[in-house]
């Protein structure tokens, strides 16, 4: 076979068919419609990339917004934080002291006694203990309130101008009771203020630390709760104001009494357990007070 020595010059057939297979196969590629062409898809990442870059940028109107927002936020948490430093106090919500019978009642009344003088007080609560209807050894509370809250020992005392010195909350208890004992052996009714026999219930934390300023108050105990006994002040009993308590036993119970000139008990204060002082003027609502102090020990 011969071997085809031919010379071909440059730029002859083989260059042309080089050239020409380079260029088919650029058009293909440029052409390409199944993958969309390399050179396309260059093109097209860098237009999505420049959009990206765009949305991203601190000039976008989303990200003014949102940069606004942030700012807005911060100065609302910079504000609260400095009022929070700034404020000499956190705001409190006073509790208002629970009512907690001292006794078992029978039934309870409420009366109100803002901006009532001394007078107005003791015909206020006279009224209450009159007019009460309980079964025979009943007992109806009598408490006073200030401005619909219930009104403490020590309140009272000074709106009826008192001269008991409870001393601190540690001594006398705030919470107090008054009221009324049906001593007859039937129920009484409204208008009659005979068998009703009026008291005062104190709690305190023992007798020793009272008892001191108790016998102080001796001296106007008379003059400052005379009128809640149904007692007025007139010739035949102005002397009472300053007559003496004298020593004596109620219901096997230390006591201090005060007597009339027929030798009758007006006022008195009975040392009815550790914790607990009546003042009545009664043997009866005394006997009656100090079953119920004791029924409720026995339910604690």
């Amino acid at each position: 076979m011969e071997q085809d020595n031919k010379i071909y010059p440059v730029g002859g057939r083989t260059q042309n068919k080089i050239i020409k297979t380079y260029a088919s196969d650029m058009e293909r590629v440029i052409e390409d419609d199944t993958g969309g062409g390399l050179i396309k898809k260059i093109i097209h990442g860098e237009e999505e990339h420049e959009k990206e870059k765009m949305a991203s940028s601190p000039e976008s109107k989303k990200n003014k917004f949102f940069m606004f927002i942030g700012i807005v936020l911060l100065g609302i948490g910079l504000t609260t934080l400095s009022y929070l430093l700034s404020a000499k106090e956190a705001p409190t919500v006073s509790v208002e002291r629970q009512f907690v019978p001292l006794i078992f009642n029978d039934k309870s009344v409420f009366v109100e006694i803002k901006d009532f003088t001394k007078d107005q007080i003791v015909q206020t609560i006279l009224n209450a203990t009159n007019t009460a209807l309980v079964k025979q050894g009943g007992v109806q509370g009598i408490y006073p309130t200030y401005d619909k809250k219930m009104a403490g020992l020590r309140q009272f005392v000074s709106l009826i101008k008192g001269n008991f010195i409870p001393g601190s909350d540690i001594f006398v208890s705030e919470n107090f009771l008054m009221g009324v004992v049906n001593s007859e052996s039937k129920p009484v009714s409204a208008d009659a203020s005979a068998g009703k026999d009026f008291f005062i219930l104190l709690k305190v934390r023992s007798n020793v630390d009272v008892f001191d300023s108790l016998r102080a108050w001796e001296k106007k105990m008379f003059s400052d709760l005379h009128g809640f006994f149904g007692v007025a002040l007139s010739p035949e009993t102005k002397y009472l104001l300053i007559k003496e308590f004298q020593n004596g036993v109620v219901e096997n119970k230390n006591a201090r009494l005060l007597f009339d000139k027929e030798n009758k008990i007006v006022m008195m204060y009975i040392l009815a357990d550790d914790t607990s002082v009546i003042i009545t003027n009664t043997e009866n609502a005394t006997h009656e007070i100090m079953l119920r102090l004791a029924s409720s020990q026995v339910e604690k």
